[in-house]
């Protein structure tokens, strides 16, 4: 039998080898970590298959044989670790069940990867992936389970119904909670799933085929850019769509035959140096830095909510111990990498060009915008009753996109130096949208609040007021005609010098 490396570019199919064909006995020696086992140093290498890996092949090479080929070609294969000792359960886990004669679960959680990947188990557990699946307690999956949804999906875990649109959508990124029905399976509302935060029948909390696509699990495609965008796209954080735009992801795919993807030791500066990925800012080994499964850990500012916050902000209010490692830290840990490829001068320069942005988003829009809704949200409940609900006004979704659409747009774009994006689809849409959509529909709740009942009058006046300030602000004021003279005039001498430099 050819023995398969795990770092050659060669791929070839192989027939099952004489031992692994049923009907032959094959003596194995085998001392393997045990399911009850949770630490690396417990493990001994086997020498050859186990018995029971062996039995599952039998069938499984034939029945699926892309699931077998795709574990040939895997550093599992080459260390002698196959579906047995993945999908090994425990009587009395949730989800086990009797397979011809073995005990094993579909599930492969991280607690299970943790028998052998204790310390990568242990980084992703505590980092902000792993917590993905609390959006189902959020305003997002609100909207998908009441505003773009209904109860009409109907399973043994929902007899009550549940909504599809958060089954297909949401849950697949950031991860259902997989309930087992009363005959052992697994309930089609939360199954399939490989969202980033699936809380498992274990308890764990992860999936990590959600990013090390089984049955291979191979570095290099877990390398690429493309394995984040999966999620990492579209209206509210597209972080792929800003990679492809950015000198880095041009780059990449310019240059992609030399970022020797399939090393195993993969050390920017060293291993490669024509572009970085996704894996190499966030996750991936430095000369300095080892390689980490906590993303967070190199990201100081978290643009996620309306208003700009630290990563370990986030951190402190899950309860993470990652909390202690400061955005200034965290800042830090990012410049090592990026000084793998650019001087120093260079990255303060950038840091000087994107927190400057950070904190335009966060004074021109965040503060006032967020202020405004919730006076807004006061005098709307206040004129509606018993009969407000959120999201059943266009302001609502104005004040959403405001924020989680144009303002993640910006913040992620200018992190990210994408241009065309930070411009367009961020500030300018912000400006478009806040003067032209979101002041007038304030203007309307006044309205609305000054022909209601005495309580209504009163919130609607203090809206009033509020709105008067932020539009008499210096950000502000040009649009109502009060924009300083002497602002005006040095705009108007630099578009003069312009012209005249191109006549």
């Amino acid at each position: 039998m050819r023995a398969l490396r795990v770092n050659s570019p060669v791929r070839f199919h192989f027939a099952p080898p004489s031992f692994l064909r049923p009907g032959v006995l094959l003596i194995v020696v085998l001392s393997f970590l045990s399911a009850h086992h949770s630490h690396a140093a417990d493990l001994v290498i086997p020498a050859d298959l186990s018995v029971e890996t062996q039995r599952c092949i039998g069938c499984h090479a034939a029945l699926n044989v892309n699931i077998y080929q795709q574990w040939g070609y895997s550093r599992h294969f080459t260390a002698k670790i196959g579906c047995y000792e993945c999908h090994q359960a425990k009587k009395g886990e949730p989800d086990a069940f009797e397979h011809n004669g073995a005990l094993i679960a579909v599930i492969v959680s991280p607690k299970d990867c943790s028998r052998c990947h204790v310390k990568e188990v242990d980084e992703f557990e505590n980092s902000h992936h792993s917590k993905a699946g609390r959006i189902m307690g959020s305003l997002d999956n609100v909207l998908a389970e009441v505003i773009e949804g209904n109860k009409g999906m109907k399973t043994e875990a929902f007899p009550g119904g549940i909504s599809a649109a958060a089954v297909n959508g949401c849950w697949q990124c950031h991860g259902s909670v997989v309930k087992v029905n009363k005959n052992g399976k697994l309930d089609p509302a939360t199954w399939p799933n490989t969202g980033m935060g699936r809380v498992n029948p274990d308890g764990s909390e992860g999936s990590c085929s959600a990013c090390h696509q089984r049955h291979e699990f191979s570095v290099a495609q877990v390398r690429q850019p493309e394995n984040c965008g999966k999620c990492h796209m579209g209206p509210d954080h597209p972080q792929i769509e800003l990679y492809q735009e950015s000198k880095h992801g041009i780059n990449f795919y310019a240059n992609k035959e030399r970022m020797n993807l399939q090393s195993s030791k993969w050390v920017v500066g060293e291993d490669y140096s024509v572009a970085p990925t996704c894996a190499t800012c966030h996750m991936s080994a430095t000369k300095d830095m080892p390689v980490t499964h906590n993303v967070g850990l190199r990201i100081k500012y978290n643009n996620r909510p309306p208003l700009v916050k630290q990563a370990h902000e986030t951190d402190a209010a899950w309860g993470l111990p990652s909390a202690k490692i400061t955005g200034d830290m965290r800042k830090d840990n990012m410049i090592k990498v990026c000084v793998a490829c650019h001087n120093r001068n260079f990255v303060d320069a950038f840091y000087t060009q994107y927190e400057a942005q950070l904190q335009l988003y966060n004074e021109k829009w965040a503060k006032p915008g967020l202020a405004l809704y919730n006076k807004a949200t006061e005098v709307l409940k206040a004129v509606k009753g018993s009969s407000y609900a959120m999201y059943s006004q266009m302001i609502d979704y104005t004040w959403f996109e405001l924020w989680h659409h144009e303002g993640r747009r910006v913040r992620h774009a200018a992190s990210m130096q994408a241009p065309d994006y930070t411009q367009w689809h961020g500030n300018y849409d912000l400006a478009r949208n806040f003067y032209g959509q979101y002041v007038p529909e304030l203007r309307t709740v006044i309205a609305e609040g000054k022909a209601g009942d005495a309580n209504s009058q009163k919130l609607a006046g203090e809206l009033d007021a509020l709105l008067s300030k932020v539009l008499n602000s210096e950000d502000h004021s040009w649009s109502i005609g009060k924009e300083d003279p002497a602002v005006k005039a040095e705009r108007d001498q630099r578009r003069q010098e312009f012209q005249e430099r191109y006549k």
